[in-house]
């Protein structure tokens, strides 16, 4: 692992934000990959895995996140946390415009609950925009983590944002599965159920090399942006994530997938960071 980290810190952090989010993409592949090797998935194992994604998303926007944002804010008290604070609520608001305009169907929902703008289009592209919007606060956090060690930011770690990328890279995993699995019960091939699965994740790379870009380019902008990225995660989480766990009869394993994967991330950024 500190090979790892000492790598990231001697190339571009641009590039190093790259690397990062193509490798949650790859994990998203591997994922959607195991579509070719099962005929289903069992709803039980579904729900852990969504309640796993929450967990690491919460606890992300904290620890990787928020609390960086206000450590490295200046001022006292209330002034101190206004950076964070206002972050927090645009990156909110950006997720809740998307969320009303770009259209998309949860995993767990019927064709008559998609959501965005009306559109004639497949229910399988309306699934896979629907974990496209998880994924534009994940590449944007990693970028953003990035672009701030390359600043000197106090506060912002390679091994923090490695470990960022490691806990949503983690998530990732089954995340693609989910997407891959519901496709293949459409009656898509196993290919196109693959691709459409993995292609989710195409966005992370894009969102986390624009996130870089902005904090070298406007350096105060930091705190803000840490906290964005905060903000936009945990408007899915509590919008999107949680209500798909909460509609079956496996809510108590949903629940302790958000507890398991609430501990390993605080672990890899506490550990690394």
């Amino acid at each position: 692992m500190e090979s790892i980290i000492a790598y990231f810190e001697s190339i571009n952090p641009i590039l190093a934000a790259f690397y990062a989010t193509l490798f949650t993409w790859a994990l998203t592949a591997s994922g959607a990959a195991l579509v070719f090797l099962f005929k289903g998935m069992n709803r039980a194992v579904l729900d852990g895995m969504l309640g796993f994604t929450g967990g690491v998303m919460v606890a992300a926007s904290f620890w990787s996140l928020l609390a960086p944002g206000i450590e490295m804010s200046p001022g006292e008290g209330f002034v101190k946390v206004i950076p964070s604070a206002v972050g927090f609520l645009l990156g909110a608001l950006f997720l809740f415009g998307l969320d009303k305009v770009l259209p998309h169907l949860h995993i767990n929902f019927k064709e008559s609950q998609k959501e965005g703008v009306k559109t004639p289009w497949h229910k399988t592209t309306l699934l896979t925009l629907a974990i496209t919007l998880h994924n534009i606060p994940e590449g944007l956090a990693v970028g953003v983590l990035f672009g701030g060690v390359a600043a000197g930011f106090e506060g912002a770690s390679i091994g923090g944002a490695v470990a960022l990328a490691l806990g949503i890279g983690l998530q990732n995993f089954p995340e693609g599965f989910a997407v891959a699995m519901p496709l293949r019960r459409q009656g898509l091939s196993r290919t196109k159920s693959f691709m459409y699965g993995q292609a989710s994740a195409l966005v992370e790379p894009i969102a986390a090399v624009l996130g870089a870009w902005a904090v070298l380019t406007f350096e105060p902008i930091l705190p803000y942006a840490l906290s964005f990225a905060a903000g936009a995660m945990i408007f899915v989480v509590v919008e999107e994530v949680i209500p798909e766990t909460q509609l079956d009869e496996y809510t108590d394993i949903a629940t302790m997938g958000f507890i398991g994967g609430f501990i390993v991330m605080m672990t890899l950024d506490v550990g690394l960071g």
